[in-house]
C-alpha cells in the first residue's frame, strides 16, 4: 500500500498552523484547512471560491511540505442536516413539488460534502507536486458553485439546506483513507464522485418529465464539472502510480477491495467516464459488468 507518507518526498516537522503569517496570501494548505473547519455553508463555500481564485491572481502560495496537525471536528458542518443511516432516507416522487425539493436537498449535501472533500485533499497531503493542489482548489471551488446553485433553487421550493435527513457517505471513504493519497485518489474521484457521472443523465430526465427546466439545467453545470474532477482524479491516480510502480488497474482492484469501496453497478454514463479519463480497458470492464455487447458503442448512461 502507498501511503501517504511513502509515496511522497519525506515533510517537514508538524509546524503550527498559526505560524503562517497570512494564510489567504501564503499559506493556501493551512487555509483550506481554515475553510474545511467552517461551519457555515454558505461561508465555506465563498471561502472556496476565494481561496481559487486567489491562486489563479498569483497571490496564495503552497507550502508542500508544511505538514499540519489533524484538529478534532473535521469536517466544519452545521447541526442540521441530521445525519441518519441511507437506508433511512425515503424516495419521494419528482412529479411533486416536494420529492423535488428532497431531491435538490440531498444534491446539495453531496455538493457541500464535496467542498469538503476537496478542501481536505489540499490540506491533508504533503510533498506533492504544486498543480496537485490548484487542481484541488479548482474542485473546491466549482463544488461550491454546484452548491450555491442548489441551495438557491432550493429556496424557490422554499426550503433551506438542512430541512430535510441525510447520509454522510461520501466523508466516510475520506475519513477511510486519510492516511493514503493514493487511496483517496482512487476512491473518491474515480468512484464515488464517478458514480454521479453515472446517476445524472437519469435524474435529469426525470426532472424535464416533471416540466422543471431550471433543476434539470443546474443538472447540466454539475455534469460537465464533474466530468473534470474525476478527470483530475484519474490523472493523479496515475501519477502516483507510475511513481510507484504499480499496474493502475491492478492497484484499482486492491484499493477498492481494501477499502471496502461501493460495487459498481449500471447504467453507466460510458461517454462522460472516457471524457473523464478512464482507459479503454476499464470502459470494457464496464461494459461486460452491465452485460452489454463488447462489440456495440458505449454511449451514455441514460441511453442504455
Amino acid at each position: 500500500m502507498i501511503s501517504a507518507a511513502s509515496s511522497v518526498p519525506p515533510a517537514s516537522p508538524v509546524s503550527n498552523p498559526e505560524h503562517c503569517p497570512n494564510r489567504v496570501a501564503n499559506c493556501a494548505r493551512t487555509a483550506a484547512l481554515a475553510a474545511l473547519r467552517e461551519i457555515d455553508p454558505a461561508a465555506k463555500a465563498a471561502a472556496a471560491r476565494a481561496l481559487y481564485a486567489a491562486a489563479l491572481d498569483g497571490d496564495l502560495a503552497c507550502r508542500a511540505d508544511l505538514e499540519l496537525a489533524e484538529p478534532i471536528g473535521l469536517p466544519g458542518r452545521p447541526a442540521r442536516p441530521e445525519l441518519v443511516d441511507p437506508r433511512k432516507l425515503k424516495r419521494r416522487s419528482m412529479q411533486s413539488a416536494e420529492g423535488r425539493a428532497v431531491l435538490l436537498h440531498a444534491l446539495a449535501h453531496i455538493e457541500f460534502n464535496a467542498i469538503n472533500l476537496a478542501l481536505d485533499a489540499v490540506w491533508r497531503f504533503t510533498g506533492m507536486p504544486a498543480a496537485f493542489y490548484t487542481d484541488w482548489l479548482k474542485v473546491a471551488a466549482e463544488e461550491a458553485h454546484h452548491f450555491s446553485l442548489l441551495v438557491a433553487r432550493l429556496a424557490e421550493f422554499g426550503h433551506a439546506y438542512g430541512d430535510f435527513p441525510a447520509h454522510d457517505g461520501l466523508w466516510d471513504m475520506c475519513e477511510r483513507t486519510r492516511a493514503d493519497v493514493l487511496a483517496r485518489m482512487a476512491l473518491v474521484p474515480r468512484t464515488l464522485e464517478a458514480r454521479g457521472l453515472d446517476a445524472s443523465p437519469p435524474i435529469r430526465a426525470r426532472l424535464q418529465q416533471a416540466g422543471d427546466q431550471a433543476s434539470a439545467a443546474i443538472l447540466d453545470v454539475i455534469l460537465r464539472d464533474e466530468i473534470g474532477h474525476v478527470l483530475i482524479g484519474n490523472r493523479w491516480f496515475r501519477h502516483l502510480c507510475n511513481e510507484a510502480g504499480l499496474d493502475p488497474h491492478a492497484t484499482y482492484a486492491r484499493l477498492a477491495d481494501q477499502y471496502r469501496a461501493p460495487k459498481l453497478r449500471g447504467p453507466f454514463n460510458f461517454e462522460a467516464r472516457r471524457d473523464a479519463g478512464f482507459d479503454e480497458a476499464e470502459l470494457a470492464a464496464l461494459i461486460a459488468l452491465a452485460g452489454l455487447d463488447t462489440e456495440q458503442p458505449a454511449t451514455r448512461g441514460s441511453d442504455n
